[in-house]
């Protein structure tokens, strides 16, 4: 073998490494429970001892704050007995997949495919707009690696762009608690 082919080989092989190690080098945000502060907005990273991560707008107060019963204070625990706090509607589900989807780059979208986080709505139960928005995913998820610009344009869509019309049972409560899981595509 010629010294020009082995170096060529050489080359590529080093080329090679870099180019994995920057595939196994992308940022983690969210490794440990934190503050991020920019861009005149704070966002609260909590992460919990089994790796869950809830991230949210620091201003948010309905997290880990169980919705009640607004002229008893009696707890509301949403279970499948067919309580329908909200009208159905045609347009909700795919204006809020729209959203979502229009928040991440063609490349982040390319890193997340095959894996889905949740987004939390905290819809407010006399005008049926969304007062708050959180989420969840892993610390090893590749969402991990997603900014935290990224939630912030959703969360701020989301509040601006829906609404809900609630059923007579749902304005009887403090909030209505909304949660999907989405892979972005």
């Amino acid at each position: 073998m010629s010294v020009r082919v082995k170096m060529r080989t050489l080359i590529l092989v080093i080329s090679t490494l870099f180019c994995v190690a920057c595939l196994h080098a992308q940022t983690n945000y969210y490794t440990t429970t934190k503050t991020f502060n920019q861009d005149g907005y704070i966002y609260q990273c909590d992460v919990r001892a089994s790796g869950f991560v809830t991230l949210y707008n620091k201003s948010n107060k309905l997290i880990n704050v169980y919705p009640v019963y607004k002229n008893t204070g009696e707890s509301f625990v949403q279970t499948d007995a067919g309580i329908k706090l909200l009208e159905s509607d045609t347009w909700t589900r795919s204006k809020r997949f729209s959203i979502v989807n229009a928040a991440f780059s063609d490349s982040e979208k390319q890193m997340l495919k095959g894996h889905d986080f949740y987004i939390i709505m905290y819809i407010n139960s006399s005008t049926g707009r969304v007062d708050e928005v959180s989420f969840e995913f892993h610390k090893s998820d590749p969402f991990a690696a997603i900014p935290v610009s990224v939630y912030r344009k959703i969360e701020t869509e989301i509040k601006k762009d829906l609404w809900f019309t609630l059923t007579a049972e749902g304005k009887m409560l403090s909030y209505i608690f909304y949660c999907w899981a989405q892979e972005p595509k």
